[in-house]
């Protein structure tokens, strides 16, 4: 999996190089590649036999992506909670049962972005996307739980440019997953970007 996501951000990468020169030659604008690091704070609405689970999960994620000119741009991720272990007292029971579970993605997403100023150093961002999400829960009275899913995402936030390669973004995001175990994920991520 590491393999893949270096080879994926290589390729990324290579793709936004030349798409730059390629967008100003046909189009005009310029094509920014760039890196980025993120904390997420997720929220579950779990349902089913995982409503009982914890909700709250800290996740990271690294991203990789295009501005294209001023306004839009596209960004891959891989995204990766911590575990979560929630303590089930069995009923009539004098042991306790420990279920753990977490949730990682990876996906795409189009982001739009709106100057606030002429000395562009506010954006206000929103963005769409798809991400195939797996939730893998231990402990389960009918055993591990461990299935990808199809998820669709949607966000809004600002981004603060502090020079011509560095910006921090905060961003609110709903995906929409609707699982057996999971029906959907209110986030708040914030983040720094490195463009080259």
């Amino acid at each position: 999996m590491k393999k893949t996501l270096l080879l994926a951000s290589a390729a990324a990468c290579i793709f936004a190089y030349s798409a730059n020169a390629n967008a100003q030659q046909m189009f005009g604008y310029e094509a920014k590649p760039y890196i980025g690091v993120d904390y997420i704070y997720t929220h579950a609405d779990n349902k089913g036999i995982a409503n009982n689970l914890k909700k709250d999960y800290n996740s990271g994620d690294i991203n990789v992506g295009v501005r294209l000119g001023e306004y839009a741009g596209l960004e891959a991720f891989y995204q990766q909670s911590g575990n979560r272990t929630t303590k089930v007292w069995e009923s009539g029971a004098v042991f306790e049962n420990k279920i753990k579970s977490r949730i990682y993605s990876y996906g795409l997403d189009l982001y739009g972005y709106l100057p606030l100023d002429c000395l562009n150093k506010f954006d206000l961002v929103a963005s769409i996307g798809a991400a195939n999400l797996n939730m893998r829960v231990k402990g389960l009275p009918e055993g591990k739980y461990d299935k990808n899913h199809m998820a669709w995402r949607a966000g809004a936030g600002v981004q603060y440019n502090f020079n011509e390669n560095m910006s921090a973004r905060v961003m609110y995001r709903y995906s929409y997953v609707d699982t057996k175990y999971l029906d959907n994920l209110n986030e708040v991520v914030a983040g720094v970007r490195y463009s080259f």
